[in-house]
This record gives structure tokens, C-alpha cells and sequence, in this order.
């Protein structure tokens, strides 16, 4: 049997815009897959559930919500130690052509939605303060018949959260295969660059006279703009390029170790362990459970 992640067909049929999915379960059992279409997930009641994006697993509080706008990008929310007897799910499902030359998404009036959309292409969580926001609204949702009424409402919804700067992109840029971004040309030529050669050796010394700068003036400034030491974000890197190759192709742990830049093959998986809560087999075989549905 071929394996490999669930692409799921979902409900939207070619003339529609959204679908909203209200529901009370006690369990999580559908599996790690992915879809073509957006995605705004938002959970209460499933403490202890873990959610699976990309390359990214975290454990859930009570309350999740989770924008995801990759069709390539697989996720799944999995039961794991959550013992709740009623969790509330509400997935609404939506077509946005937002970047296309035309888009008005492009303009003034919907910059910080559009930027938001961008940042969800590695799935975006929301902080809880952003939750309660929209809560009441996000149930709602699928009570409100109108359909011009209902897509209205998304639209604020998605306006409302995308103020919050402070909501996380879950999947490495590496395994979400996004190119990287920053507001500072000189951190964007050294994060193309980290991109390009992240099998490579590389040093602050080398990488601070890319952009001109002292070392010390570069290992700070470099913190400033992205919230991560350099040798912090080079294993990031590698380690989402692993991730990617560990469901992508057959090879074997010890030829993506040595292919992604890693030294030696203990310090790969003691780093993979640490950043991604289990080691590169458990991680690969996480991905394997489901045969490709296209």
C-alpha cells in the first residue's frame, strides 16, 4: 500500500465560498492530512490534545485556534492525553484567490488581513486574548443562513485576528517551503543565503560580512529582528529541511542527517528530539499511518 498523508476532499463545491462545521465529540480520530482550500480551526474543551502542524507538535490548552492557508501543508489534531467527555470544534473552510495581482486583498483597507494569510502558510496560532475576541462570533458563524451575511462575518473575523502580532507560526519556513521574510534587507540577504547553504558550514564572522557588520553588532542585531540566535535559527533550518525529507523521500535517518548540514548523526537526533518532541523515526512514521487520497 502506498503511504503517505491523507489529501482530503473537502465538501466546497465549485460555486461556493465557505463551509462551516460545527460539532460536540468526545474524541479526535480523523488523521494527519491536507487540503487545497483554508482553513480556521478553532477548538474548546481539549486539554491535553496534541496538534500537529508541519513539523510543529505542541500540546493544547483549553482553548486552540489555528489558521492554516498552505494546500501543502499537512496537520492533524490527535487525541494524545486529552480526556474530555465534550470538545467543541468548529472548522470553517474557505476559497481566497488574495494573491493574485488584482486582489483587493492587496490594498490599504486589508493589508494586515493579507499579511496575516501570508504568515498562515506555515499555520498561524492565535494567542488566547485573540480567542476570546472572536469566540462568541466563531460560533455563530454557522447559524447565520445568509450566506453574503456569513461571508461578511468571516471577513471581520479574520480582520479581528489579524491585529494581533503576537499570533506564532507553527511550521518551519524550511518544511512549509515559504520563502522567508523580514522587514531589514540586511536580515533577508543573510536568511536567503542560510537558505541556500544551510548544508554548508557557516559562521557569524562570515555571515556578519555578508551584510558588513562586526560580529557582535550582527549576533545582535540578527536577535533584534528575529527573536532567535543565529545558530538557534541555522538548526531551525536544517531541521525543517530534515523534517521535510524524512516524509518526502526513502531516505535513510543517517543520509538526512549528513544531507541537511548535521555533523554527526547523535547530535541530529539529540536536536531533533528536542525540538520536535520525538526522534526522526517516530516523527517519519507519524506521517505514514494513511494512504494519499488525490
Amino acid at each position: 500500500m502506498e503511504q503517505g498523508v491523507l489529501r482530503e476532499i473537502t465538501p466546497l463545491g465549485e460555486n461556493d465560498f465557505m463551509y462551516v462545521a460545527d460539532r460536540h465529540k468526545k474524541e479526535f480520530d480523523y488523521p494527519i492530512h491536507l487540503h487545497e482550500i483554508f482553513e480556521l480551526n478553532f477548538v474548546v474543551g481539549a486539554s491535553g490534545c496534541r496538534r500537529v502542524v508541519g513539523d510543529s507538535s505542541e500540546v493544547i490548552g483549553n482553548l486552540d485556534l489555528v489558521l492554516i492557508t498552505s494546500p501543502d501543508l499537512e496537520h492533524v489534531w490527535e487525541q494524545y492525553e486529552c480526556k474530555s467527555e465534550d470538545i467543541h470544534e468548529v472548522t470553517v473552510q474557505f476559497h481566497l484567490n488574495f494573491e493574485s495581482p488584482t486582489s483587493p486583498f492587496k490594498t490599504n483597507p486589508y493589508k494586515s488581513i493579507y499579511n496575516m494569510l501570508i504568515r498562515a502558510k506555515q499555520g498561524l496560532a492565535f494567542p488566547d486574548e485573540a480567542i476570546m475576541t472572536v469566540y462568541h462570533r466563531l460560533v455563530r458563524l454557522s447559524k447565520i443562513e445568509e450566506g453574503f451575511l456569513a461571508v461578511q462575518e468571516l471577513f471581520s473575523i479574520l480582520y479581528e485576528l489579524s491585529k494581533f502580532d503576537n499570533a506564532r507560526e507553527l511550521a518551519s519556513s524550511a518544511f512549509a517551503k515559504v520563502e522567508v521574510a523580514s522587514d531589514s534587507k540586511r536580515i533577508m540577504k543573510v536568511k536567503n543565503y542560510i537558505d541556500q547553504h544551510y548544508k554548508d558550514e557557516m559562521s557569524l564572522e562570515q555571515l556578519a560580512s555578508l551584510v558588513g557588520m562586526t560580529p557582535t553588532a550582527f549576533s545582535r542585531y540578527f536577535k533584534q529582528h528575529t527573536g532567535k540566535n543565529l545558530s538557534e535559527y541555522i538548526v531551525d533550518i536544517r531541521l525543517g529541511h530534515a523534517a521535510r525529507q524524512l516524509i518526502d523521500t526513502t531516505d535513510s535517518i543517517s543520509e538526512i542527517c549528513w544531507s541537511t548540514g548535521f555533523n554527526t548523526l547523535s547530535n541530529f537526533n539529540r536536536l531533533f528530539r528536542k525540538r520536535k518532541g520525538c526522534n526522526p523515526t517516530e516523527f517519519r512514521e507519524k506521517y505514514c499511518k494513511t494512504k494519499i487520497i488525490v
